[in-house]
């Protein structure tokens, strides 16, 4: 009892405190990335009201993270930087850093699925459940640690499935702190893909989050800092979805796209580079480097800390190159490569989408005007995915009414890209 009320008077000290700091860590984020820090391809904002409003919806995004994100403990400082060597050793002598793709191994098709019908405001939805079956490889550091989640031993995912003949299918991808039915429905737009463009839709939970989570909130545990968790839950990630898309094949699926946002579009870019015969990628907003996030988002004296922790950056690059989308060979191919990002994000800038870009040999990008929360109802961002599934051939074309598609194109310009290429943006 005398543990469980420390416990409780800790933690709440711990909310304390982080809630006073989180003015000047804010202020800080917010002071951190300037014009001079601009990838030589990234749209130049023109700012108003509107756009700086959804930007600020990113900043108040942030704030809430500083102050009930999890990270571990001081107490596990040793076993954290212990494990970081370690596994850099590892992946040396398997190779896996130079040729990263021998990391991952291809999974089995899900087998013995669960399907409980639901209904929710978005109409009626399967819930699948199986088991994950991924375990890290043997001699990995935390292997032990990440097996004993117990919740996240089950992967689980949403389904909204046509009777009748089979439909082709798209594979929506979520990211960090998603994984709720009403949050995956509604930022994917799972009920004008089911009914306007005709698809099945399945979205996965990722790992550690929803039903899966171990932490206090779904995605604790993910980009904690303890960056074998992180590579873990990430290899996992792509494991368990193959294996759904697997399972959709023997059920006849013969096309299959991938959509994902944020985390989900880095999860989605990786996969494209390890699953074949994907119809259709589109990576939304990617962070596509973990290590580069991380650095933005904390405040100089954070990372002096760390350093002085023990924690070394250039040991963590590594490691993470076997995770990385940019390490890694698409499979897909080009013209079913689809990105889109907003120019005034403020969690995962538009560096990342670039860098993407420019690694998937610059196919189709489209900016909108807006920053990482909003995607939600952007109307560019659904024009994108409906021109990318109509071309793959997995949604029919419908057509498009005079005055709206006048009005799309007289708010578009295109804008040349200083390397030679052509980047859209809007007004």
């Amino acid at each position: 009892m005398i543990c469980r009320v420390g416990r409780t008077i800790g933690q709440g000290l711990a909310v304390a405190v982080r809630t006073s700091a989180t003015p000047l860590v804010l202020g800080m984020h917010l002071a951190r990335r300037r014009d001079g820090d601009r990838h030589p391809d990234e749209p130049s904002p023109r700012w108003d009201l509107r756009l700086a409003s959804k930007a600020a919806l990113d900043e108040i995004f942030f704030a809430t993270e500083i102050v009930s994100a999890s990270f571990f403990s001081l107490r596990e400082r040793r076993r954290v930087v212990r494990e970081i060597g370690t596994a850099e050793r590892l992946y040396e002598r398997k190779g896996w850093l130079r040729t990263p793709a021998k990391f991952h191994r291809r999974p089995p098709a899900a087998e013995k699925i669960a399907i409980d019908e639901r209904r929710s405001p978005f109409g009626p939805y399967q819930h699948l459940r199986f088991e994950s079956g991924y375990q890290p490889h043997p001699e990995e550091p935390g292997r032990k640690r990440f097996l004993e989640y117990a919740a996240n031993r089950t992967a689980h995912a949403w389904t909204m499935r046509h009777p009748g003949p089979s439909r082709p299918w798209i594979v929506c991808v979520p990211g960090y702190r998603m994984g709720h039915p009403a949050v995956d429905f509604t930022g994917f737009h799972a009920r004008w893909l089911y009914r306007d463009l005709g698809l099945n839709v399945a979205i996965p939970v990722m790992p550690l989050h929803g039903p899966r989570r171990v932490g206090r909130r779904g995605g604790d545990g993910y980009l904690s800092g303890d960056f074998l968790d992180t590579i873990h839950a990430q290899t996992q990630a792509v494991w368990d979805i193959r294996r759904l898309i697997g399972w959709l094949r023997v059920e006849g699926a013969a096309r299959v796209a991938v959509q994902g946002v944020s985390l989900g579009g880095y999860t989605a870019a990786l996969l494209a580079s390890l699953e074949d015969d994907l119809d259709c990628v589109i990576a939304g907003i990617p962070a596509v480097d973990f290590l580069r996030l991380f650095r933005s988002h904390t405040p100089e004296v954070l990372l002096r800390f760390f350093k002085a922790m023990g924690i070394r950056f250039d040991r963590i690059e590594q490691l993470l190159r076997v995770i990385s989308p940019l390490e890694h060979t698409p499979r897909v191919p080009l013209p079913k490569r689809y990105l889109y990002a907003g120019i005034a994000d403020r969690l995962a800038p538009p560096d990342h989408a670039l860098d993407l870009w420019n690694h998937w040999d610059r196919p189709r990008l489209e900016w909108y005007r807006g920053g990482h929360v909003s995607f939600v109802w952007e109307r560019n961002v659904r024009d994108l995915v409906r021109e990318a599934l109509t071309a793959s051939g997995l949604a029919v074309a419908r057509k498009r009414s005079g005055a709206r598609h006048r009005r799309k194109h007289t708010e578009r310009r295109r804008l040349p890209a200083r390397s030679g290429g052509l980047v859209e943006a809007v007004r």
